[in-house]
């Protein structure tokens, strides 16, 4: 009895193992399903995060790369067509000049045969349109070489920032108004490594009160650091405030650059009668060879302003390629770029108002 009371018991719990057993199968075979539909859950996940990032990125490079192109293209056509347009007035003002003074010295300028004025009058009409077209456009150009050289140079600038519409007041009105010095008020870049300052800085304020040497002499000064390199003038003493001219900026280049060329234009207006065939005024023709020597200087000046803006807008290009360097690849790794644009724009070629 004994043996049989022992055995029942042994097997009851066999029984209940194998009545248990197809649930608990079940409940294991649904736990393992899910774990593996959990890791695919997560696989893809992860997967798609990787994608969309990289994705993002390729995109982001792309719109940087054509960004730089279209940047570099634009100011490389701006600057061509700025430096064309005045170095064809140049290059015409200085042949008339030469083929009237020569005319003049050989006594053949009332001779229609003659070299210089047979030369004269070819280039004549040619240059008055030149002159008139220069004039139309200035502006325009102006505002080319603000938009594609000075703003897409400039690594700091982001255009979701807040400014002033008319941020830069300076124009050829202005520049007339303070009666800009053309023989002094030269483009000046300064020094990257200068340590000087000036003996005594004055304001904008004080300005246009000092002494006229002290004025020159601070607008001529060429051992300043580059942020001090700006010219300040004045309409008149103790009229109005100075007004800062900029030699870092392509537009003053081309607001002063017509300036000058318009007052050289003036001051030969005798020589441009004389190649046009118009009324001649000897009194004037007179006080041009009386002053050969400074008109000289006063065209070879304005070579000198065409020479400084094409240094400038070399050295506006190369920092659009620096703009668009490529950046490190740690600019490339998921996260560690939006980590480093919080404290930095090194992973940033273009700031832009989601960046920022």
């Amino acid at each position: 009895m004994q043996a049989d009371g022992a055995g029942k018991a042994t097997q009851e719990p066999d029984q209940a193992t194998k009545k248990d057993s197809p649930l608990w199968e079940r409940i294991k075979s649904w736990d393992s399903r899910l774990s593996v539909a959990k890791g695919f859950v997560f696989v893809g996940l992860l997967t798609s995060l990787f994608g969309g990032f990289f994705q993002y990125l390729n995109a982001y490079d792309q719109k940087v790369s054509d960004q730089a192109k279209e940047d570099m293209a634009q100011a490389t056509a701006t600057f061509v067509e700025i430096s064309n347009s005045f170095a064809q007035m140049q290059a015409l003002q200085q042949i008339l000049y030469g083929d009237f003074t020569s005319a003049v010295r050989a006594r053949s300028d009332a001779s229609e045969q003659a070299l210089g004025t047979r030369n004269a009058r070819e280039i004549s009409d040619t240059y008055e349109k030149a002159r008139v077209a220069l004039r139309e456009n200035v502006d325009v150009l102006a505002r080319k070489a603000e938009i594609y050289m000075d703003w897409a140079s400039d690594v700091e600038r982001d255009p979701a920032t807040k400014r002033n519409v008319n941020q830069d007041p300076l124009t050829r009105t202005l520049l007339h108004a303070y009666k800009f010095d053309c023989a002094h008020n030269f483009p000046r870049f300064g020094k990257i490594d200068s340590q000087h300052t000036p003996t005594s800085p004055i304001s904008d304020q004080d300005f246009c009160t000092a002494s006229p040497g002290q004025m020159q002499s601070e607008n001529e000064d060429t051992e300043i650091s580059p942020d001090r390199a700006f010219s300040r003038i004045c309409a008149g003493k103790d009229d109005k405030k100075a007004i800062r001219i900029y030699w870092y900026s392509a537009r003053h280049h081309v607001l002063t650059m017509h300036n000058c060329f318009e007052a050289s234009d003036l001051r030969l207006e005798a020589v441009r009668d004389w190649a046009s065939k118009s009324d001649r005024d000897k009194p004037k023709e007179n006080t041009i060879m009386a002053e050969t020597a400074e008109v000289s200087t006063e065209l070879d000046n304005l070579s000198r302003r065409l020479n400084a803006f094409t240094s400038l807008a070399l050295f506006q290009m190369e920092k659009i390629r620096v703009k668009y360097r490529p950046v490190s690849f740690g600019c490339s790794l998921l996260l560690l770029r939006d980590v480093l644009n919080v404290f930095s724009t090194m992973c940033l070629p273009v700031r832009t108002a989601a960046g920022r």
